[in-house]
């Protein structure tokens, strides 16, 4: 498949500043799922709802990677597009079988469907089809830095989601403070491991897509981590005081 730069430039932006307006609109109202869902919306169960909206995101670049790519290391390409879908396969797969949230309302998912779609189709057409590595890239420190990085923030984000778990038994809808891990430094812990596994991704990767991709993960959960962690301090009046909202001993 040929290049496709002008749409790969147009989607990279369009990341850019979808993420800086969805950053303002949460500021204000959270996304409403999870704890903020309305009571009156039209829901999906929790897990058949987010294999649903995470799923294109492993199937978009797997349907790229079986296509002839012309340019560029083709380890590079494949280890990069896996180290992206590796994330959804979890996400969509595993996460999905495991979770024992609420419901999530159908507009989310209709949004989440469109948005791995087109977030897969960016990052796995650029890998596969755009990027160009040496031969020495793959011996270089910034791809073993991100990649780490990466690994770090996916660690992170499954242990968190773990804990999570662990606080409810099957049917139950209750919250209770979490404890252990990276919660005893944030409350938003799950949201944290992922979005350093993202940043990890573009440094890794050093690209627009990748940026652009890191950037919207911080724009669309960092808020919601902080949401997270005043619904906390409201609930519970012996929340720990030392714990911050989403980076640790900062905010």
């Amino acid at each position: 498949m040929e290049c496709r730069e002008a749409v790969v430039s147009y989607l990279s932006w369009g990341l850019v500043v979808g993420g800086g307006a969805y950053l303002l609109r949460q500021m204000q109202n959270c996304a409403e799922y999870g704890r903020y869902a309305p009571m009156q919306a039209h829901c999906c169960p929790a897990r058949l709802g987010w294999f649903l909206q995470e799923v294109p995101a492993l199937f978009v670049p797997l349907l790229l990677l079986l296509l002839p790519a012309e340019t560029g290391s083709g380890t590079g390409r494949r280890l990069l597009v896996g180290t992206f879908m590796l994330h959804y396969f979890h996400r969509s797969i595993i996460y999905a079988f495991l979770t024992r949230g609420r419901p999530i309302p159908l507009i989310i998912i209709v949004s989440a469907v469109i948005f791995c779609s087109i977030n897969g189709f960016l990052q796995g057409h650029f890998l596969l089809h755009c990027a160009r590595f040496e031969d020495t890239w793959l011996t270089r420190a910034r791809l073993t830095a991100g990649v780490l990085v990466f690994a770090l923030g996916m660690i992170v984000n499954i242990h968190s989601d773990y804990i999570l778990r662990g606080l409810r038994k099957p049917g139950e809808v209750v919250y209770r403070v979490p404890h252990g891990g990276m919660f005893e430094f944030v409350s938003g812990a799950n949201f944290f491991g992922e979005i350093v596994e993202w940043c990890g991704y573009a440094v890794a990767v050093w690209s627009l897509p990748a940026f652009a991709f890191a950037f919207f993960t911080i724009c669309s959960i960092g808020p919601r981590a902080c949401m997270h962690h005043r619904d906390y301090q409201q609930r519970f009046k012996d929340y720990p005081r030392s714990r911050k909202a989403i980076i640790p001993f900062i905010l």
